[in-house]
């Protein structure tokens, strides 16, 4: 029976899983018009992905970003040889920059969102008192550029796994479901461990952050009325 190597830790999976839920929610109830949805969708994007930062500085061996976040010259040489590519521990130099990436995109389509305001001054994000309507007007217009380069990178990744899974015979989605791949022949790689005590305490610090973003942060000034 081939043996088993743990590769990636719950945390890092349930974000996976959910931020692709959440997101098709949120494509969803933008295009119906479903505002309050949508919203509430978004600040729950917003606390994954900061989940996901912290993580990826306080989370387990494949889940931080010095794994996989490599310089340019790490990434030729990956190139190079990327037809004999073996098992990687984690993300692989190219694919750790396109996580990155998307990372960046999806934070800067939340954030614009949190200040957006609709053309009609009818619908805003919980932030958008704090900028005038013309700065809503242009949070609302990246917000919408994001938008577009998100779904541009999510066709790549999506086009890199069936790569993988089609000509290179790797399988990319198993893994990222139960958290184990086949160990290869003489590899020497020990299972991830992750903390649930740290990843429970980065939880609630961010579901906090993210409720006070819901409300604008007037809560701050209620004890002075």
């Amino acid at each position: 029976m081939t043996e088993k190597v743990r590769v990636w830790d719950a945390p890092v999976r349930l974000f996976h899983w959910s931020l692709i839920g959440l997101f098709a929610f949120s494509w969803w109830s933008g295009e119906n018009h479903e505002m309050e949805w949508h919203r509430t969708s978004g600040l729950a994007v917003l606390a994954l992905l900061l989940f996901r930062l912290f993580w990826g500085l306080a989370g387990s061996r494949t889940a931080r970003f010095a794994q996989f976040i490599k310089g340019p010259g790490t990434v030729l040489a990956y190139l190079r040889k990327a037809a004999d590519e073996q098992a990687t521990d984690g993300h692989n130099p190219l694919g750790g920059w396109s996580v990155a990436a998307l990372l960046l995109v999806l934070l800067t389509l939340v954030t614009a969102g949190l200040f957006s305001v609709d053309v009609d001054g009818l619908e805003s994000g919980p932030l958008a008192e704090y900028l005038n309507f013309d700065g809503g007007r242009a949070a609302a217009e990246i917000h919408e550029t994001a938008f577009k380069a998100a779904l541009a990178l999510i066709g790549l990744h999506i086009s890199a796994i069936l790569f993988y899974q089609c000509l290179v015979g790797r399988d990319l989605l198993l893994p990222m479901i139960t958290g184990r791949r086949e160990r290869e022949a003489g590899e020497d790689v020990d299972d991830v461990r992750w903390s649930p005590v740290r990843a429970a305490i980065g939880l609630a610090v961010i579901v906090f952050l993210v409720w006070a973003v819901s409300k604008g942060f007037r809560f701050l000034g209620a004890g002075g009325l």
